[in-house]
């Protein structure tokens, strides 16, 4: 037992890759301080009123980062090895055990890359924002450089403080630029997000003192520990809440509809482009891969949360008015498809959560430019004040239905292989009961029915409703502009792209989570082993919904 026991741990360490050799150019270094120092110089960059000149800075910086996170990619980056790649390690603060250590694997280049590509995007959607331009592109830029480090860290004690760096930004973005009720929402999210990072932190203490010995926080020593079931168990469940509130998981979610409601549209798109995927990324990372015992047993409850989220935000949804509202619950329930994917035991179900957060970045920050372009031409999110807006806006409507198909599943788009890439690999799951498996998946099957009647309802009633004389003699109704067009045709390309060929993306992680899932898989075999073992026969490890692996 202990031989195998030792054996699994090495094979874990092996497989994460670490101690792989460092790449002679510092390229996630570079993605993660480039933006944050831009940002530092905004406040001294000359500008004459209104932005005007500092934006071109901001977008000149956001343009360049993601051209240093493609340049990784591209050279330093081997999609089909597992292991960690770009390493870059520097003993930052030794005696605190803090050491400067990022890398990237399947788990997290892609979400890297979509962070600078929607970052880009975000800043160009803010082209008209003339209140405190300098300082609404000062926190642009240090999100920027803040979420890439979240995904490119390897040390989970300089995650907790990549974590940390942007909910003062997005705070502010909500408090000052929001809408009427923009401190409530702002107050509402730094409680949520700052009280839930406590869970992070006291995992991450203990995790790292568990043992003995000078305090060491890398993933690396971590994945030596070999933590047991009882210690894995507390630490997945704090984990849990903290990652949960930021995916969202019902009923961990209420700030999420609030901060929506409030944000502009630079911010929509970094909330639902990158904030949300923080959380699932997470999930993967932390408690899938280092507590793989214990996500064995809480991987039902992701299942039953996940199918919590569709329905309940599904139905939440339809019962909206307001149009800011209407497509956070939307996102709240894609999102559920991204929990199944990663509770189940199976390559692809756990590949399909990867594709759909990647698909709902880009579909989700495209819906909520759009809500943000329509707001400011008719000035009302309430969809009883809309309708018979569609003869003016022709363009605008076509965007609109692009967009929305897209987060209907439509074939041809990325929702929906990734959706279909969950629901077959969750169904075809021999790790659960036959039952379970048919009993949610039904019930997730009701949000896909669900969602394509509440958003072609809105598209009817934004377009095609009962016509609002005065809206629609509204001089400034006009139709898309030329830079809009293009944030959206940006967005419309890696959608279709990967919804007619998911391989540009899967190739890109598929070596990572089939390493992951081997680890999960192996995990469970020996939780099953135990159980059945005469000398801890009395602890009940395993939910009855969970059936012996396949050997």
């Amino acid at each position: 037992m202990l031989e195998f026991a030792l054996g699994s741990q090495l094979d874990l360490i092996g497989s994460l890759g670490f101690n792989q050799p460092s790449t002679s150019f510092p390229w996630l270094s570079c993605s993660i301080l480039f933006p944050i120092v831009g940002a530092l110089i905004v406040p001294f960059f000359p500008d004459q009123g209104e932005g005007k000149q500092v934006r071109w800075f901001a977008l000149g910086i956001a343009l360049v980062t993601f051209l240093i996170t493609v340049g990784a990619y591209l050279t330093g980056y081997d999609p089909a090895q597992e292991g960690l790649q770009l390493s870059e390690r520097v003993n930052w603060l030794p005696d605190l055990g803090l050491v400067w250590a990022v890398g990237a694997d399947g788990l997290s280049m892609p979400l890297i890359l979509l962070t600078s590509f929607i970052t880009a995007l975000a800043v160009l959607a803010a082209w008209p924002v003339s209140f405190k331009p300098k300082l609404f592109f000062f926190l642009i830029l240090a999100m920027d450089g803040g979420q890439i480090a979240v995904f490119a860290v390897q040390d989970m004690l300089l995650f907790f403080l990549a974590w940390e760096l942007e909910l003062l930004p997005v705070y502010l973005l909500l408090a000052i630029w929001g809408g009427k009720k923009r401190q409530y929402a702002a107050t509402k999210f730094i409680i949520y997000t700052a009280g839930s990072s406590l869970f992070i932190l006291l995992a991450a203490l203990a995790m790292g003192f568990v043992g003995g010995g000078a305090p060491n926080f890398e993933f690396s020593n971590l994945a030596e520990k070999g933590f047991g079931t009882g210690f894995q168990l507390a630490c997945y469940a704090g984990l849990l809440i903290a990652f949960g509130v930021k995916l969202p998981i019902v009923p961990l979610h209420t700030w999420l509809p609030d901060a929506h409601g409030e944000a502009t549209a630079p911010v929509h798109m970094l909330l639902a482009g990158i904030l949300l995927k923080m959380g699932g990324y997470a999930l993967l990372r932390f408690n899938a891969q280092l507590l793989p015992e214990a996500h064995a047993q809480f991987a039902p409850l992701l299942i039953v949360l996940g199918v919590v989220n569709i329905i309940y935000a599904a139905l939440t949804s339809f019962a909206q008015r307001n149009l800011k509202r209407k497509i956070a619950y939307s996102s709240i329930s894609h999102m559920g498809f991204v929990l199944i994917g990663i509770g189940s035991f199976s390559s692809l179900g756990t590949s399909g959560a990867m594709l759909q957060m990647v698909s709902h970045g880009l579909i989700g920050a495209s819906l909520f430019f759009l809500v943000g372009a329509t707001y400011d031409r008719t000035r009302t999110l309430q969809l009883d004040e809309m309708g018979g807006v569609g003869q003016k806006m022709r363009i605008m409507f076509a965007l609109w239905t692009v967009c929305a198909l897209a987060s209907l599943a439509l074939p041809g788009m990325s929702g929906f292989v990734s959706e279909l890439m969950v629901f077959a690999g969750f169904v075809t799951d021999e790790a659960y009961t036959l039952p379970f498996r048919i009993v949610m998946a039904s019930l997730a099957a009701i949000g896909v029915i669900l969602t394509p009647i509440y958003l072609l309802s809105m598209l009817r009633e934004i377009f095609f409703g009962k016509e609002n004389t005065k809206l629609v003699s509204n001089s400034n109704l006009v139709d898309a502009e030329p830079r809009e067009i293009y944030i959206i045709g940006c967005l419309l390309v890696p959608i279709i792209g990967i919804g007619l060929y998911p391989r540009l993306m899967t190739d890109t992680y598929s070596a990572s989570i089939d390493a992951l899932v081997g680890r999960d898989i192996a995990a469970l075999e020996r939780l099953n082993k135990k159980s059945s073992s005469s000398e801890i026969s009395q602890l009940k490890f395993l939910p009855a919904v969970i059936s012996a692996p396949i050997l």
